[in-house]
C-alpha cells in the first residue's frame, strides 16, 4: 500500500466534523478483511513507520457528567481528553461534542506532552470556552493502544485500526485490556466509506464502543453501562 504523509492526510481528510462508525473485529480476521480494501488506499507513514502508539487521558467532573451524558445518551454530551502521539511526542487537548445528525465535532489545542496528565490553566480555559461552562474536572481514565491510519481517496475519508487497547482507571489504578480484538473506525462525511461496506460484506456491523465510556464501564461495575452492554458482554467480559 502506498504511503501518505501527515501533512497531506490532514489537508485531504482532516474531518474534525464527521460521522464515526466503530467495529470490534477478532484480530485473526483483520488481515483477510483488509485484502479487500479500496484500490488506491494509502497508509499514514512517518519516518518509515506505519504503526503508532497513542495515549489518551480523559477528564470528567466529580459526578462524572461526561460519562453519564454518554451512558444516558443525552443530546448535549461531551468528552474532554489529552491525546499524545507517543512516537512523535506531539500532544493536544481535545473536546469532542455532538453535531447535527449524530456527527462528532472535535476541537483541539496544541498541548505540552509533559502536562498530559492534568489540565493546565490554558487547558481549562480552552475547555470552558468550547463547552460554555467552568465545571471542575479531574483525571478519570487512561487508554493506550497502537493505531494504523488509512486514507481512502474515493470518499476523502479515513479508516483507523487500533490494536492492543488497554484501559487504566485513574480512580482505582485497575487496568483492563480488550483481548484478541481490533477496533476499526471509519471517519467519513455523511456517506459510508468503502471500508464500511467491506466490513458489512464480512458480517460486521457498527457497534457502540467508546474508549472512554466502555473503558469506564469495564472498570467500574457500579456505573450505568447500557449503551456498551453488548460490547462488554461479547468482547470485554471474557
Amino acid at each position: 500500500m502506498m504511503p501518505i504523509d501527515l501533512v497531506e492526510l490532514t489537508e485531504r481528510a482532516s474531518l474534525q466534523s464527521r460521522i464515526d462508525r466503530k467495529y470490534v473485529v477478532p484480530a485473526q480476521a483483520v488481515e483477510g478483511i483488509l485484502r479487500g480494501i479500496e484500490l488506491g488506499a494509502r497508509v499514514l507513514e512517518i519516518d518509515g513507520q506505519r504503526d503508532f502508539a497513542y495515549e489518551s487521558v480523559y477528564f470528567d467532573t466529580p459526578d462524572l457528567t461526561s460519562y453519564l451524558g454518554a451512558a444516558h445518551r443525552r443530546r448535549r454530551r461531551f468528552k474532554l481528553r489529552t491525546r499524545t502521539y507517543v512516537d512523535s511526542a506531539l500532544c493536544w487537548v481535545e473536546v469532542k461534542t455532538r453535531g447535527p445528525r449524530g456527527s462528532t465535532v472535535k476541537t483541539r489545542l496544541p498541548y505540552d506532552p509533559d502536562d498530559r496528565d492534568t489540565l493546565t490553566d490554558e487547558g481549562r480555559r480552552f475547555a470552558d470556552d468550547v463547552l460554555g461552562s467552568d465545571a471542575a474536572v479531574g483525571k478519570t481514565l487512561v487508554s493506550t493502544y497502537r493505531r494504523t491510519t488509512l486514507f481512502l481517496p474515493a470518499t476523502a475519508s479515513r479508516t483507523t485500526i487500533d490494536t492492543g487497547l488497554v484501559w487504566t482507571s485513574a480512580l482505582t489504578g485497575a487496568s483492563r485490556a480488550l483481548p484478541d480484538r481490533v477496533v476499526i473506525e471509519t471517519k467519513t462525511g455523511s456517506t459510508p466509506s468503502s471500508t464500511d461496506r467491506l466490513l458489512w460484506r464480512h458480517g460486521h456491523r457498527p457497534v457502540r464502543i467508546s474508549k472512554y465510556g466502555t473503558g469506564m464501564a469495564a472498570l467500574h461495575a457500579d456505573l450505568p453501562h447500557h449503551p456498551w452492554r453488548r460490547v462488554l458482554d461479547r468482547h470485554v467480559t471474557l
